[in-house]
C-alpha cells in the first residue's frame, strides 16, 4: 500500500526517509545467515540442504518435549523415520502426473470443433464415471478463447450417463448444457459461468428423489452464472459464495447458500441448519412444509418472509425491490417449469399442478442488505429523474408524459 510508517517496504521518498538503514546492511545480514547455517550443517556432517530434508534424527526435540504444555504428549510417531533403501528419495526429485493428457475433455473438444470453429450446435452422447474430474472445465476454457461472449444457449449440448467425477461442469461456459442421467459428486459446478448442469437420478433408480442425495458437498461454490437444475438433495453447503447463477434443489445439508451475494436458489424440501449464513445478496425461495424453516435458517443477515403472490406484491411492496425486477410468485414459477422441463421432477409436477396451496407453503429468504441496497439505487433513479437539467440556462424538468 506504500504506507510502510518506518520507511521499509514503502517507494515513498518522504517515509524511506525515516529508515536509517541501506540496502548493503540488509545483504551483510543475509550473508551473516548463510554463514551461520553453513557452520550449524558442518557440525552435522552435512554438505547440502537437500541432505536435510526428512532428517528428523538431527532435530533437537528437548526445549519443546521438555516444555510444561507437551508434557503426556507422544510425538515419537511424528518424528518417525522409515528406513528406506537408496531407491526411494527423501524429497521431491520428479514431476506429478496429474492424468491431464487423458481427461474426459480432450475429446469432448474434438467432437465439439463444429460449434467451437462455426459456430454449429452439436449434441454429444457419452458416459459418465467418477474418475473424470472437472468435466467441462477444459471445454469451456477452449470456448472462451475462440468465442469469449460465449455460445448461444444449449449450441454445445452434453448428454451423459453414470456417476460425474468431483467439479462436473466446473467453470461451465455460455452455451454448454451438461445433461447427467445419475448422480455427481462434490464441487459440481463450482465456479459456473454462464452455462447448465442438468441432472436427473438413473432411470433404473426406484426411490423418492427428494429424499435422496443427487449431487455431493459444495455444490454451485462461488457459481457467477447460467443455472443448474437437482432432481434430488444436495450435500453440505450448497451455493456456498454464489454471486450470479441460479438453481433449483430439492433439499439441501447444513450450511446452505452460505456467504451466498447474488444469484436466486429455490430449495423444493427441507434444508439443514444453519441456512443463509453470511448471506449479503441474491434470494432463496424454500418449500417450508414442516414450518420450522426458521429455527434452521440463520437470522443474523437476512429476513424470512412469507412468499407472497404476485398480485399482493405488486399491491404491498415497491417494485424497485422486486428481485431482479419480477414478483417472486413469477420467478419462483419460471423456475418450477425449467426444473421440470430439464430433470422431469415429480415435486415441481405437483407443485405447479396444485400452484395456489404450494405458494402458501414458500418463503422467502430475503438478505437485508440486499433490500438496503434495492431501496438505495431506486432512491437514486428518482432523484436523477426528477433533477432539472441544465440546457442554455435554461431549467428543464422532465415532461410529464
Amino acid at each position: 500500500l506504500n504506507t510502510c510508517p518506518v520507511g521499509v517496504a514503502t517507494q515513498d521518498p518522504e517515509l524511506r526517509a525515516k529508515f536509517s538503514g541501506r540496502p548493503e546492511h540488509v545483504i551483510n545480514f543475509f550473508f551473516f545467515v548463510a554463514e551461520e547455517a553453513r557452520q550449524i550443517m558442518a557440525q552435522l556432517g552435512v554438505r547440502t540442504f537437500e541432505e536435510l530434508v526428512g532428517r528428523s534424527d538431527l532435530l533437537d526435540l528437548r526445549p519443546g518435549i521438555e516444555h510444561w504444555k507437551a508434557q503426556g504428549l507422544d510425538f515419537s510417531r511424528i518424528f518417525y523415520r522409515p528406513a528406506l533403501d537408496g531407491e526411494v528419495d527423501h524429497r521431491h526429485t520428479g514431476t506429478q502426473d496429474h492424468g491431464l493428457d487423458r481427461a474426459l475433455d480432450h475429446k469432448l473438444i474434438e467432437q465439439c470443433r463444429p460449434a467451437l470453429e462455426r459456430g454449429e450446435p452439436v449434441k454429444i452422447l457419452q458416459d459418465a464415471r467418477n474418475v473424470n474430474r472437472t468435466v467441462g472445465a477444459m471445454l469451456s476454457g477452449e470456448l472462451v478463447r475462440r468465442r469469449p461472449e460465449g455460445l448461444p444457449d444449449d449450441s454445445i449440448f452434453i448428454q451423459m450417463e453414470g456417476t460425474g467425477g468431483q467439479s462436473f461442469g466446473a467453470f461451465l461456459a455460455s452455451g454448454i448444457t451438461l445433461y447427467l442421467i445419475g448422480d455427481a459428486n462434490d464441487y459440481t459446478g463450482k465456479g459456473l459461468s454462464g452455462g447448465r448442469i442438468a441432472i436427473r437420478p438413473s432411470i433404473d433408480f426406484r426411490g423418492d428423489a427428494p429424499k435422496n442425495i443427487i449431487v455431493g458437498n459444495t455444490v454451485l461454490y462461488g457459481a457467477t452464472g447460467g443455472e443448474a437444475f437437482f432432481r434430488g438433495v444436495a450435500g453440505e453447503r450448497f451455493a456456498v459464495r454464489l454471486s450470479g447463477a441460479t438453481a433449483v434443489v430439492e433439499g439441501t445439508g447444513d450450511h446452505g447458500c452460505e456467504y451466498m451475494t447474488g444469484g436466486t436458489v429455490v430449495v423444493l424440501g427441507r434444508t439443514g441448519r444453519n441456512f443463509a449464513a453470511g448471506m449479503s445478496g441474491g434470494v432463496a425461495y424454500i418449500l417450508d412444509e414442516d414450518g420450522q424453516f426458521r429455527s434452521r435458517c440463520n437470522p443474523s443477515m437476512v429476513a424470512v418472509e412469507p412468499l407472497l403472490s404476485g398480485e399482493r406484491q405488486r399491491a404491498e411492496q415497491d417494485p424497485a425491490t422486486f428481485h431482479q425486477g419480477q414478483t417472486d410468485e413469477d420467478q419462483l414459477r419460471r423456475l418450477l417449469e425449467e426444473h421440470h422441463r430439464w430433470t422431469g421432477s415429480l415435486r415441481a409436477r405437483k407443485i405447479l399442478d396444485h400452484w395456489d396451496a404450494a405458494l402458501a407453503k414458500f418463503v422467502k429468504v430475503f438478505p437485508h442488505e440486499y433490500r438496503r441496497a434495492l431501496t438505495e439505487l431506486n432512491r437514486e433513479r428518482i432523484d436523477h429523474a426528477t433533477e432539472p437539467a441544465s440546457q442554455g440556462g435554461v431549467a428543464v424538468t422532465p415532461s410529464t408524459h
